[in-house]
This record gives structure tokens, sequence and C-alpha cells, in this order.
């Protein structure tokens, strides 16, 4: 039976093996394990494929998005407008700053955040608003802004699985006050262990984000302020060096993947796939599809040697970290996470094995 994985990431990394082995060695005779020229390299390359001003590299997704409130002063008493639909980091950072995540449900096409809800949620308490762009694709960042500078809030990016993507010509990254990346190793761009970065364009925000990912210290063993263990390490950086030189063609087969998902999958019923509007670029770190059948469509293909994944299962106001938000009513939410099922999706999975899926999901539903 053929076996479709979810994510072969041993053959992603292996087409470019003998380049990271190279970095692996070069690391290693440098002597210099932490904040050298490999982190500070990475920063400007990275900086400059997003068209932006500075990059901090830190040492996760999560720490990022947390790290960027404490730079902007974003604490105890305030309140964070963030997604009901999204991987729990995101509130996670919020609350990690000692501020309260406000959620607000999705639009029920893109699943990103709804815009024209945000302003029911701003109080005299606001601060901030995180738009996630999620499964790769930017949320609608123009009547955000204009929100934001109505109330004079702050906009922050979690861009954990949107490298490259673009909203209006313009990366994503470069489209808030600051943005947080994730380099998990599962990304579009993905370290071969944990990393993250922040990128902005204010120089304020950056220099206090690299303050905070090093103890609170400018200059060794003088601390500044309680920061944090947060730094992307040379190791990591060097294998991301090489990979970001790929990114785009990554992305582009990405790109491929989805259209033939979406030739394949357009008139099968019960299957609602993927809306792009048209001023959005997306990267397609996952391809979601929707169906009332979810569970049962998984089991099925399963069976057959096909490897799904549901992002997320669990909404975070159900999460047990925040049982003081279960009695929210999040409906479309609820259902998005009840109903969500992610198809196999890798810049080296094959046309044929796409083709496979595809044809499963259509003998379902037949």
């Amino acid at each position: 039976m053929r076996q479709v994985p979810f994510l072969d990431l041993r053959k992603l990394n292996q087409e470019i093996k003998m380049e990271l082995e190279a970095c692996f060695s070069r690391v290693i005779t440098s002597g210099w394990y932490i904040l050298g020229e490999e982190v500070t390299a990475f920063e400007k390359e990275f900086a400059e494929y997003c068209g932006v001003k500075y990059c901090v590299g830190v040492g996760n997704g999560l720490d990022a998005i947390h790290m960027i409130l404490r730079a902007m002063g974003i604490g105890a008493d305030d309140e964070v407008i963030v997604p009901a639909n999204t991987f729990i980091a995101t509130w996670l950072a919020v609350t990690y700053a000692g501020a309260t995540p406000v959620p607000v449900e999705p639009d029920d096409k893109t699943y990103n955040i709804d815009f024209s809800r945000i302003e029911a949620a701003i109080t005299k308490r606001t601060k901030a608003i995180v738009p996630v762009h999620l499964y790769g694709q930017p949320a609608d960042m123009d009547p955000i802004w204009e929100i934001a500078n109505n109330y004079h809030l702050s906009v922050i990016e979690d861009a954990a699985q949107s490298h490259g993507a673009c909203y209006k010509n313009r990366r994503t990254g470069s489209l808030g006050h600051a943005a947080g990346f994730s380099f998990y190793p599962g990304k579009n761009l993905g370290a071969l262990g944990d990393g993250g970065a922040v990128t902005t364009n204010d120089p304020t925000i950056a220099e206090n984000v690299r303050r905070l990912r090093n103890y609170g210290s400018e200059k060794k063993y003088l601390h500044i302020e309680k920061g944090f263990n947060s730094r992307l390490d040379e190791l990591q950086a060097a294998f991301l060096r090489v990979k970001l030189r790929y990114l785009d063609n990554w992305n582009h087969r990405r790109r491929q993947i989805s259209n033939i998902y979406n030739q394949e999958l357009q008139s099968v019923e019960y299957v609602t796939h993927p809306y792009v509007p048209k001023w959005a670029d997306p990267v397609w770190h996952l391809y979601v599809i929707q169906t009332p059948s979810r569970n049962m469509l998984q089991s099925y293909l399963a069976e057959r040697g096909i490897q799904t994944m549901i992002h997320y299962p669990i909404p975070p106001h159900r999460q047990e970290a925040y049982k003081e938000l279960m009695q929210l009513e999040l409906p479309l939410s609820e259902q998005i996470h009840n109903e969500v099922l992610s198809l196999p999706m890798s810049p080296v999975i094959t046309d044929e094995d796409i083709l496979y899926v595809t044809k499963a999901i259509k003998q379902f539903f037949s």
C-alpha cells in the first residue's frame, strides 16, 4: 500500500544534506556558538528578505511575540486582541507578558481574524492587535491598521506560519509594528531544532528585544532589566541561512501542490477547500479542508496509508490552560476546530501522491 506522510522532513533535508553538513563543520570549527557571525548574518539576510530594517533572532516563535509585547511596554492590566481560531502560542505570549488575551472570531472563509468584529472587542485597556497569518495566508491587514490607527493600538503579526507570504505585494513580517516568526522544523523555513525571530522597522523595538533575549543585558554582566534567555544559536542560524536560499522555490512548489488539490477537490460535495482573496499570495504552510465528516474521513485516509493532521482539535478557550475563559461562546471557532483537516503538504511530495490523496477523498464521499 502506498504511504503518503503528512510532511517528510527527512527527505526535504536530505536534498540539501551536504550544505547543512558544511554549515555544521563551519560552526564547529569557529569555536563560537552563541550570538556570533552566523546569527548576525542570518538576521541581516532575513530582514532583507522580509523587507524590513531589523531582524532579531530568538529562541522560538512564542518568545518572539512575547518579547515584542514586552518591548512595547505591554503588560499587566492591558488587553491584547487575538484570534479565537489559532494555536495556543499566540495567547500564551500575551499571558506571559502579563496582559489578557481577548479573542475575536474568524472570517468563515479565510479562517483568519475577522476585522469586522475587532472594534466591538476594544476597551480602554486594549493596547494591541495580534493578527495571525494562519496556515500561511496573510490576514487582511489594511482594515486592521485602520482600526489600530483610530484607537492608537499597536499591530503585531504572528507570522509563524507565513514565511514568504505576501499581502498586496508586501511580505509578511513587514506589515505590522513588529512580527514574530517561528523556525520550528516543520515550518516553511524550518531549523533543525527550535528557533524564532522578530522583524521590525522600529529601532527601539529591535533594541529592546535584543536586550530582552539576552538576560536584559546590552553589555556582559550589566543588566538593565529582568530579561530572558532566548537566543537563536549559531548552528540553527547557519542552517537557516542555507534554507532561506531555497525558500522561494519551496513555496513555489507548495503553490503547485495547492493548485492540484484545488482542481481535484473543487467539485467534491461536503468538502470546503481553502479560499484565497485576490490580495493574498499565501505560501501554503498547510492545505486545510473543512468537512462535517472530518473524523470519519481522517480514519478512511489513514487506512489507505495517508497521514493527515488536525490544526487544531481544541480551540484555546476550551483548553484547561484557559479554564477561566471556557464560558466564552465562540461557535464559529468551535465549528472550525471540529471540522478542519490538514492534508499532506510538503515541497518534496509528488504529484502522484497528491492525486492518490484526492482520489481517496473522492472515493470516500462517493
